[in-house]
């Protein structure tokens, strides 16, 4: 096994700088996208390119992916031309993107029954962590496959976490943190909405909530990079992530019959008024309801 080959399906705004750093590691690595200029940009920087989901597995022995939707991973690793129909024993896959718990029990069960191993390990840091290599990894699945992916995982992040044996257990560690987020963006959006009403500045609001009890992580990403900027496209966490992965969240709760009164509240709120905000940094929540004020005269 030449364990210094490695595969990565999905060089997108989080997956290529993730790549890359596997590349700066040492590591041999294999990109696919769906889109092509994506591969010739990999592979301008060394990476080997012109493979596919099918051929990946007859390469290497480890592959990741990073994806966008759940159908999308479902496809790659399920499909006809998929990782889990073409690979065989040996191959380690890791699902770095964030998909349903169930999605990644049908992935693992499938991977398993052919004597594949299987990680659900989604991460946390948005694009400027993945530049850096300063992700959080939550992983769920076999310890001894852990151990034997952590040296990898080591080259994209800096916190990673073995949650559990189940595949599904970081995913559901994931989510919570993304509805956490989310209800955090929310309140930032708020809070600046009242400033606005009142004529405060923001930079002396944040300065004040900053060294407060109101601080929190979210407020700082989103004010310092993107509302005090008034730039909302440089973001790799769109609204309609957000929103994904808040269904995701509601799912979940539902499954183990919990209640999200926030959450299910700020579900339907952002479907009810995402539209122009969709592939904008979730940061946007502010425009969204100032925004939205300026228009109903308010």
């Amino acid at each position: 096994m030449d364990t210094k080959k490695v595969g990565f399906i999905g060089l997108g705004n989080m997956g290529f700088p993730m790549a890359s750093n596997l590349l700066k590691a040492g590591y041999t690595v294999y990109g696919v996208d769906v889109n092509r200029e994506s591969e010739i940009r990999f592979a301008e920087i060394g990476g080997k390119v012109g493979f596919t989901s099918a051929t990946l597995p007859n390469e290497v022995n480890i592959i990741f992916t990073s994806l966008p939707t759940p159908a999308v991973v479902e496809s790659v690793y399920l499909g006809n031309e998929g990782l889990v129909e073409n690979g065989e024993g040996l191959l380690t896959l890791i699902d770095l993107s964030t998909i349903s718990p169930e999605l990644n029990k049908k992935v693992a069960k499938a991977a398993l029954e052919k004597g594949i191993q299987y990680l659900g390990a989604p991460v946390s840091g948005s694009v400027s962590g993945a530049e850096a290599a300063t992700l959080s990894v939550m992983v769920g699945g076999d310890k001894k496959t852990y151990d034997f992916a952590l040296p990898y995982l080591k080259s994209i992040g800096k916190n990673i976490f073995h949650v559990g044996e189940d595949q599904e257990l970081g995913t559901i560690v994931k989510l919570i943190n993304n509805l956490m987020a989310g209800i955090h963006t929310q309140a930032v959006a708020e809070a600046l909405s009242i400033a606005d009403a009142a004529g405060l500045d923001h930079d002396i609001v944040y300065e004040i909530v900053n060294v407060s009890s109101g601080q929190s992580g979210v407020f700082t990403r989103n004010y310092k990079n993107f509302i005090a900027q008034d730039e909302y496209y440089k973001g790799a966490f769109t609204a309609a992530l957000l929103l994904k992965d808040l269904k995701l969240a509601k799912h979940v709760s539902n499954s183990f019959k919990g209640k999200l009164p926030l959450g299910e509240a700020l579900v339907n709120y952002i479907e009810s008024n995402i539209d122009g905000y969709a592939d904008k940094d979730m940061s946007s929540a502010y425009l969204m309801l100032t925004e939205q004020k300026v228009e109903l005269g308010e």
